[in-house]
């Protein structure tokens, strides 16, 4: 039965489903922190960098979401084989923080916003429902997390790029590859010919 059907081998590439979502919500994370930052730096700019601000983090919750379904349905290209155990761990370690952060940071923002009394404004007349009852000193602990948290995400994220420029230009092995793009296609030449029929099956003589 094993011979009939085989195991279906490990995928070379990241499905474009993936990809799409790995690249788009890097450009989003990134823009969220120096929109985080921005807010902090310039008074005179916040106002319109906190209506920025909350509805791409809630895109940010609702890309997760799918990109984690994703990563559950379909099965990731496995590591290099001679990649030390140390690498392994961090990258796996590493993988599974940046999950947590990217559900993590939104929903601690989004309570935080409740428990202050404050509105989560999707877009002008669209307001999120509060999730945390209001409570100052909530609020505050909140505030407090969110901004660690944000620090964490920020030194993730270095880290993170670190790794993969690492696998680029270092190691040049197939790691940045299997995000960076799709698998090639089969050249026709490269397709196993058909098995063409013997003069035999034909009812001919196979000697002749």
């Amino acid at each position: 039965m094993n011979d009939l059907h085989p195991a279906k081998p490990a995928p070379r590439h990241f499905n474009l489903t993936a990809r799409v979502l790995h690249w788009s919500m890097a450009l989003a994370i990134l823009a969220m922190l120096f929109v985080g930052i921005g807010m902090v730096a310039s008074l005179s700019l916040r106002p319109t960098l906190v209506s920025l601000h909350r509805p791409l983090g809630i895109a940010i919750l609702l890309l997760a979401i799918v990109r984690l379904v994703n990563r559950l349905r379909h099965r990731p290209p496995p590591l290099p084989a001679d990649l030390p155990r140390v690498q392994v761990l961090a990258a796996k370690a590493s993988h599974w923080l940046l999950y947590a952060l990217m559900f993590a940071m939104p929903l601690i923002g989004w309570s935080m916003l409740s428990a202050g009394g404050y509105p989560v404004t999707m877009f002008k007349g669209f307001n999120l429902p509060p999730i945390m009852p209001h409570d100052a000193s909530v609020y505050a602990a909140l505030r407090g997390a969110h901004t660690w948290l944000a620090l964490l995400l920020f030194a993730t994220v270095l880290l993170h790029l670190a790794a993969a420029l690492f696998h680029a230009w270092v190691r040049r092995d197939e790691v940045f590859p299997s995000m960076a793009r799709g698998a090639s296609p089969t050249p026709a030449s490269a397709a196993p010919e058909p098995t063409s029929v013997s003069a035999r099956d034909e009812g001919g003589d196979a000697d002749s």
